[in-house]
């Protein structure tokens, strides 16, 4: 079925509520709401860190690599959101649904990013470069969309693999900074407790 959008605003949604796939209204505070605007705004992020990624994709095929690896989670997560809209009396004959062969190539992706990292000897600071730092920010954001998703079955039953997939997804996006540093040429910043203890009490 093709998608066609004619219209952004509707004025339906000025008392603060909004609609379901299938018409039911909610309140836009509700754990549903909160559940997929969440992966909205995880979109957003990774979205940012493929921008930058592709100001450099002519230099080297790793940038390309990147780029496609962040292309699908885009898509993959614009699927989640749609399922996550959809309420148990919606669901459709076809519908896609995350699932445990989404969640397998998260883990494959993993292992294979991580297979030529050096083992971590500290915790990693978010930053040290535009691409990886904004997978660090994508990291945390998946991390409270996890939270948001986890309320959400508390109250309504959506079953296991919404859960699994941004868990491993948020492993992923932590992965995926390392692997920026090491082969993009950005920085790792590494913590230091108390810098080093404020520099050994400035000797």
């Amino acid at each position: 079925m093709g998608i066609r959008i004619t219209r952004v605003y509707t004025r339906t949604g000025d008392l603060g509520d909004t609609a379901l796939v299938g018409g039911r209204r909610v309140p836009k505070d509700s754990p549903r709401i909160e559940a997929y605007g969440g992966v909205d705004e995880l979109n957003a992020i990774i979205g940012l860190a493929r921008v930058f990624n592709a100001e450099q994709a002519e230099r080297s095929e790793k940038h390309r690599w990147l780029d496609g690896v962040l292309r699908t989670l885009q898509n993959e997560l614009f699927d989640l959101g749609s399922e996550l809209a959809t309420p148990g009396d919606a669901v459709y004959e076809g519908m896609f649904r995350v699932g445990p062969r989404e969640v397998t190539a998260l883990e494959r992706l993993i292992d294979q990013c991580q297979k030529d990292l050096e083992p971590l000897r500290s915790f990693v600071l978010p930053g040290g470069g535009r691409v990886s730092g904004f997978l660090h920010q994508a990291r945390t954001v998946c991390r409270r969309v996890e939270r948001r998703i986890l309320a959400l079955t508390r109250v309504e039953p959506i079953g296991d693999e919404p859960l699994r997939y941004v868990n491993r997804l948020s492993d992923l996006l932590f992965v995926l900074s390392r692997w920026v540093g090491k082969h993009l040429g950005e920085t790792e910043y590494l913590w230091e407790r108390g810098l080093a203890v404020h520099a050994r009490k400035r000797r």
